[in-house]
């Protein structure tokens, strides 16, 4: 399972959990109020001490949240979790845009180049205030802080171009930080990356 469908399947899974739980209680709540409106029943039951209630209240909840951590936990780990074999490029953020260095030290403004059916690791860092590289496509999100380098990885799966963004306001162009992946044929990479600037 790549990054991208545990990210997704754990997205769905607390949604459909979520929606689940919004019918279900609403359910109840509306059945509740018609069952034990005060025409019918005038003198309200007491439930105190019944430890099969507080039982199932507590264990069912408790079984959903453990459930829903586990999902988000194992999409976490393939977040983190890169192929030993991954392709490596240094992605430094700027005001107000991204560098890109390559293993042959080649470097792109704006534009991240890789080839396809690779996987990518992004080692990220700023130079200057805190940003935020931001590939929707693909899942990743990392804080790209001045001192602090960190990592994302993405499998690049199917040629074609995916946007880049900054999620973090840096300052009065952050919303022209804008950059694009680009994910090309083997052949074409190799020649794009022997390319002199």
């Amino acid at each position: 399972m790549t990054s991208v469908q545990g990210v997704d399947q754990a997205f769905w899974y607390i949604l459909g959990i979520s929606i689940v739980l919004l019918f279900g209680i609403t359910a109840v709540m509306v059945y509740f109020v018609i069952k034990y409106r005060r025409s019918k029943n005038p003198v309200p039951s007491d439930i105190r001490d019944n430890y099969k209630l507080e039982i199932f209240w507590t264990v069912i909840p408790t079984l959903i949240a453990l459930s829903m951590f586990y999902i988000g936990w194992t999409s976490y780990l393939g977040l983190r979790t890169v192929p030993e074999d991954a392709l490596e490029v240094l992605v430094e953020a700027q005001m107000f845009s991204w560098l890109f260095i390559y293993e042959n030290d080649k470097e792109s403004e704006n534009e991240l180049v890789v080839p396809k059916g690779r996987a990518i690791k992004l080692n990220i860092t700023s130079v200057d205030v805190v940003h935020s590289f931001y590939l929707p496509a693909f899942r990743v999100k990392v804080d790209a802080v001045k001192g602090m380098p960190t990592y994302a990885w993405f499998f690049a799966d199917e040629v074609g171009e995916f946007d880049i963004q900054c999620t973090e306001y840096c300052g009065t162009d952050h919303s022209a930080m804008v950059g694009r992946l680009r994910i090309v044929p083997q052949e074409e990479y190799e020649a794009w990356l022997e390319e002199s600037d």
